[in-house]
């Protein structure tokens, strides 16, 4: 027997931030602007808190919820419905990702100086790990850090570190043993910002534009440059070669981040479709009532019904230990291109109310174009997925493994 059943603490902490998103963060998103933003913000966080609704993965004796994968799951569901939804809880990216990379590998000294501030809400923290020359390829990149004495020196580039122009923290990855094994050459850094060694360019303009509420919600990619970045010996993460490794624990999380927000978003952008086409009439006939407008809505649910499916499936896997490396690159292909497809047809059912900024669609679909992009473009996530095909056949005889096959085992 396969069973579905949510677990009721689930079920109850997934109904009461389902509850808080609806009645508390819709309505912020109304009035929320530049100029607001940090009262809003603040206001929501203080409501969140008193709910016990705060950094939800993150251990109760770290101050969190202690929610294991799944009911963190169904919460990032409903929570990616608003803009101000994670941020009122404090489990935004890329600050999450980050804040489990520091529970996990920090040295007391690190939790207490960096992690701590992050849980309590006090700072943000970026990420910076993609180069220009390297791309996809994190193993190509050309930072370095030198040991001088009692301090490790870095100079390099860095492209495209979300949210750098908020944050107070910054996690470098830089090439600390070049002779090592490719995958050990890289360790990474605690920097705390501003730092004159760590200067932001510019933040780059890309097919969604900069606005400046986005900018304070932390919707930037900055190019920076590193120049003799001199840091503490102790400010390094993990020890020493650990940088990659640590670095791709960290991108699997953002990469299910992503998707369980994705999910979110598509479910909102099809119930906005949903009311429209009900309220909408042309030639005397609602938009609801016409056969090809039923069929865009049956492809939409079709599409968020599979997402949520692996989404199940792989906090199922995390809650059980085991591999889901070759499902979590399958679902982050298919949840980049699942929320592109509903937002157009959601977009495409309001004509041109939807092209207009008069609804979200509009922003969130040049928006959601990056997420077959960030964290590793859908090509390279494809290209090891079909490797793990040959893999399997050639290994078991049969390809079952690498699709889902061990839930009929």
């Amino acid at each position: 027997m396969i069973d579905f059943e949510i677990p009721e603490d689930a079920r109850l902490v997934r109904d009461k931030v389902r509850a808080f998103v609806q009645g508390e963060c819709h309505p912020a998103e109304e009035i929320c602007t530049a100029d607001n933003f940090e009262t809003v913000l603040s206001e929501l966080r203080v409501k969140a808190r008193s709910q016990g609704l705060w950094c939800p993965f993150v251990p109760e004796e770290h101050g969190g919820m202690g929610l294991r994968p799944l009911a963190n799951a169904l919460v990032q569901m409903e929570l990616g419905e608003s803009f101000l939804g994670a941020l009122s809880m404090n489990t935004q990216g890329p600050d999450d990702a980050t804040m489990l990379t520091l529970l996990e590998h920090g040295t007391d000294h690190q939790k207490e100086k960096f992690l701590k501030p992050l849980l309590n809400g006090e700072k943000r923290i970026c990420y910076s790990m993609t180069e220009k020359a390297a791309g996809a390829d994190a193993t190509g990149m050309q930072t370095t850090a030198v040991l001088d004495g009692d301090e490790w020196v870095l100079n390099g580039e860095k492209w495209f570190s979300s949210s750098a122009s908020v944050a107070d923290i910054a996690l470098v990855m830089a090439k600390t043993d070049p002779d090592a094994p490719r995958h050990e050459q890289y360790s990474t850094f605690l920097v705390e910002l501003p730092n004159p060694g760590y200067e932001i360019l510019r933040n780059i303009e890309t097919m969604q534009p900069h606005t400046d509420l986005g900018l304070k919600l932390g919707g930037s990619h900055s190019e920076i440059k590193i120049e003799n970045l001199r840091l503490p010996r102790e400010n390094i993460l993990g020890g020493r070669g650990q940088g990659f490794n640590m670095g791709q624990h960290r991108l699997a999380y953002g990469r299910l981040r992503h998707g369980m927000h994705n999910v979110a978003m598509a479910q909102r952008a099809l119930d906005l479709a949903a009311k429209h086409v009900i309220d909408r009439s042309t030639f005397g006939e609602r938009l609801a009532d016409r056969q090809g407008v039923r069929w865009m809505l049956a492809d939409c649910a079709s599409e968020i019904y599979k997402a949520r499916l692996m989404l199940l499936h792989i906090a199922y896997k995390a809650e059980k230990g085991m591999d889901l490396r070759n499902e979590n690159g399958i679902a982050k292909v298919f949840m980049a291109n699942m929320v592109h497809q509903v937002v157009d047809t959601a977009l495409q059912l309001h004509g041109a109310l939807g092209y207009s900024h008069d609804t979200p669609l509009a922003r969130w679909y040049t928006g959601i174009r990056s997420q077959r992009l960030v964290d590793g473009p859908d090509e390279v996530h494809r290209w090891r997925t079909g490797a793990n095909v040959i893999k399997a056949y050639e290994k078991y005889g049969t390809t079952a493994s690498a699709c889902g096959g061990e839930l009929f085992d």
